[in-house]
């Protein structure tokens, strides 16, 4: 029912849009000069004031409206509905939602045919009220805008500020969505860290949380602090990383050198578009590579020399994990050393410098910023990788830095916490957010060191 609405609106923007330019014309006698604004400025004056409140309310009512249903439906039932739990009281309202809608339920009941009804009743009203609402707003903004076209209006300045605010509204919403990421990471810790000190978690050696509690179903069951150690996860996920960014700096650089400044166009127009296939793989399928062909040539290849290679092992993840980020690091690189002025490449080339000591002593170290900026994004890219890891390294949160042995990551660990059916006041489950606002601080000081390092190397060029 939503697109309905939204479709209806686009339809009355369109509308709207081109009887304004129409009025203005008509108003200013077909004499575009004496008008303050064009008539498109007038049409999207007219084209915002019929749509722009009525979507508002749109969008307010689909948020809030659910919510509303439900509160009304459990105090319409309240007499059913006090002796259920939180899961049993979700399932009851949803059960009595499909029914009134058409739904598949398991079973039913007088209770849920009740509430079915009485659900069914709110929502016909919420949906004239909603209509009667949307069609007063259209209408009393084509009246009031209409009314005040005239050529001394000035339509440009209105439309252009509330692009503006819109402009402004979108930015914050990802600044809103930022924070409140942070905050829900933040607050589901601190639960967590009531149960664990936080030094046991950040500092300790051992992680077992599926052995979390101590005569799990007794009423005397305690939470065993020890086995909540992070350092296991934080080192296989840093062996990991080592590796797939030693695989693909060098690459990944070498080749947005040759691609920027040895290559010739045919060559560029092939190779670049067909390293950067390499980022829209699915990491499933990389996975797969990893597991079914990378693991077992490395694991015959140890054996062959003596090795003791695990089936499982951080080199494989590592190894595919690099190929995988090469085009974060060739493709950013090669934009930054193309940004590079050709004003210093022909001067090194003028005081006789070869294109070789060219690209090392000026081209290189004015991209500086921007490659290391590219690299810390394919790092953190690498740390937060999980399918790869879950198929080619393992399960295993073990505290080494042999490659040749299978280890685990923190987002690997992060699913498996949140796999399944979980009670969200346990130690266990609040684990993962725990786990989360690590990694968060970790890629924030990825993030604060690019930021250092671009500002301390940037430079500025005519």
């Amino acid at each position: 029912m939503f697109w309905t609405y939204a479709a209806l609106l686009l339809l009355v923007f369109v509308a709207s849009n081109f009887y304004g330019r129409l009025r203005a014309a008509q108003v200013a006698g077909n004499q575009l000069s004496v008008l303050h604004s064009r008539p498109s400025y007038h049409g999207g004056y007219l084209a915002i004031l019929s749509t722009l409140p009525a979507l508002a309310v749109l969008l307010v009512w689909a948020i809030i409206e659910p919510r509303l249903l439900d509160t009304m439906v459990i105090n319409a039932s309240a007499d059913v509905v006090e002796q259920l739990s939180k899961p049993e009281l979700q399932a009851y309202l949803r059960d009595a939602r499909a029914i009134a809608f058409g739904g598949i339920v398991g079973f039913t009941d007088a209770g849920k045919e009740q509430a079915a009804e009485v659900f069914k009743s709110l929502a016909a009203t919420s949906l004239f009220l909603k209509t009667a609402l949307i069609i007063v707003l259209i209408s009393a903004g084509l009246w009031y805008g209409t009314k005040s076209i005239r050529p001394t209006m000035r339509a440009r300045h209105f439309v252009e500020r509330t692009i503006m605010g819109l402009l402004i509204l979108c930015s914050a919403v990802a600044i809103f969505t930022t924070i409140g990421i942070v905050l829900s990471l933040i607050f589901e810790s601190l639960m967590f860290f009531r149960q664990i000190p936080i030094l046991d978690f950040v500092f300790g050696m051992h992680w077992s949380p599926q052995s979390a509690f101590e005569g799990a179903g007794s009423e005397t069951a305690e939470v065993n602090t020890e086995i909540f150690g992070a350092i296991p996860l934080l080192m296989g996920t840093m062996l990991i990383t080592a590796i797939a960014i030693s695989v693909a700096a060098p690459v990944g650089l070498l080749s947005a050198i040759y691609l920027s400044d040895y290559a010739s166009g045919p060559v560029r127009a092939v190779a670049k578009p067909m390293l950067e296939i390499l980022a829209g793989i699915p990491t499933v399928v990389y996975g797969f590579f990893a597991a079914l062909t990378v693991a077992p040539f490395i694991r015959g290849w140890g054996e062959s020399i003596g090795l003791s290679v695990s089936s499982e092992s951080a080199l494989a993840a590592g190894l595919v994990m690099g190929i995988m980020i090469i085009p974060f690091v060739s493709s950013l690189s090669d934009d930054v050393i193309n940004a590079v002025p050709q004003s210093l490449r022909d001067g090194s080339a003028g005081l006789g410098a070869t294109k070789s000591e060219t690209i090392r002593r000026v081209v290189l170290p004015a991209a500086l910023p921007g490659i290391v900026s590219a690299l810390i994004l394919a790092i953190s890219r690498a740390i937060g990788e999980t399918m790869i890891v879950v198929m080619a390294a393992g399960l295993a949160a073990n505290m080494t830095v042999n490659p040749l042995q299978a280890v685990t990551t923190v987002t690997v660990q992060i699913v498996t916490l949140l796999v399944g059916d979980q009670e969200f006041d346990s130690a266990k489950t609040l684990a993962a957010f725990a786990l989360g606002l690590l990694l968060f601080c970790i890629t924030l000081a990825l993030n604060i060191f690019a930021l250092r390092v671009v500002k301390k190397y940037r430079e500025q060029y005519d």
